[in-house]
């Protein structure tokens, strides 16, 4: 009998912490309104050293792992699917060669995602909407490389109902009217523009899209003497910022390498959480969840 009472208690206790624990959605929307905000932690491709990068696998290591957000890349099939896949070719992905624009979604397929090591898996080329359905609910998801078709992405994200939990990255140093302009964006859509420090424009690109309640700005660096990162440091959230620490040429040198390498996480990591980021995209997401929690900066 004092089994069965424990075995209830613990049953009680995990639906308990499921039910108290924030929906993807209610994550994002949070951030957005938190003043005292953690940082969100993107994993760059998935948790591909550990499975095929922008892999269904990928996806489901990210969830368990208790990553917030999943970046995966999107291209255009020649029966124009939106298909999971960083690069315009598959040749180092897959055991096939080729374009993706060169194959249908059936002929695509057929072939087997490679892992990180380069051996072949069983893995196949996940759709944009596949990994949208797996992700629902679980796990938000930064759409990227997805700008020259941001009507099918956005279109997939209606169809899912999953608008609400994904990022759509935009483009590189994207004014938000040139934007609106070329492309009809749902108002209830989150949208990221990238821009380069270096950019004369950098200062009215980000005011631009402070305008959006839902926009978020990801500077990027490779150099961290420039002067316009003044600039970066007085946003201090607004809008909100997304930082990379995947490598050196996106962070002025302080980057993942540095963080797990030389074991320099200050002067990477915490270098980069001085410029009030509430997501930073990285290569080493589980060690860089164990380092935000050490500071308190991650649930």
């Amino acid at each position: 009998m004092k089994i069965i009472r424990t075995a209830l208690f613990l049953s009680l206790l995990i639906n308990s912490l499921v039910s108290l624990a924030q929906s993807p959605a209610e994550k994002l929307k949070t951030i957005f309104q938190d003043k005292n905000r953690q940082i969100l932690v993107a994993a760059h491709r998935g948790d591909w050293r550990n499975s095929p990068e922008n892999s269904l696998q990928a996806l489901y290591n990210s969830i368990s792992k208790g990553f917030d957000i999943m970046e995966l890349d999107v291209k255009m099939s020649k029966d124009s699917q939106m298909v999971v896949m960083h690069d315009n070719t598959i040749d180092r992905t897959t055991n096939a060669k080729g374009k993706v624009g060169d194959y249908t979604l059936a002929e695509l397929k057929k072939f087997r995602l490679r892992n990180g090591l380069g051996r072949v898996t069983e893995n196949q080329i996940p759709t944009m909407r596949e990994m949208m359905l797996a992700a629902k609910g679980k796990i938000l998801i930064n759409v990227d490389k997805g700008n020259d078709h941001l009507d099918l992405v956005f279109k997939v994200l209606r169809e899912t109902s999953t608008t609400d939990q994904a990022i759509v990255n935009v483009g590189d140093d994207m004014p938000y009217e040139e934007l609106k302009a070329k492309n009809t964006i749902p108002q209830d859509a989150y949208l990221m523009v990238v821009v380069n420090v270096k950019n004369k424009d950098m200062q009215s690109i980000i005011n631009g899209y402070a305008a959006n309640k839902k926009a978020i700005v990801q500077p990027i660096f490779d150099t961290d003497t420039l002067t316009n990162l003044k600039v970066v440091k007085a946003m201090n959230g607004k809008p909100l910022i997304w930082l990379n620490s995947l490598w050196p040429s996106l962070n002025g040198g302080h980057d993942d390498d540095r963080a797990v390498e030389k074991n320099e996480k200050e002067e990477s990591w915490g270098w980069l959480i001085n410029y009030h980021p509430v997501i930073l995209q990285t290569d080493r997401p589980t060690d860089l969840l164990i380092y935000l929690r050490s500071r308190g900066l991650h649930k």
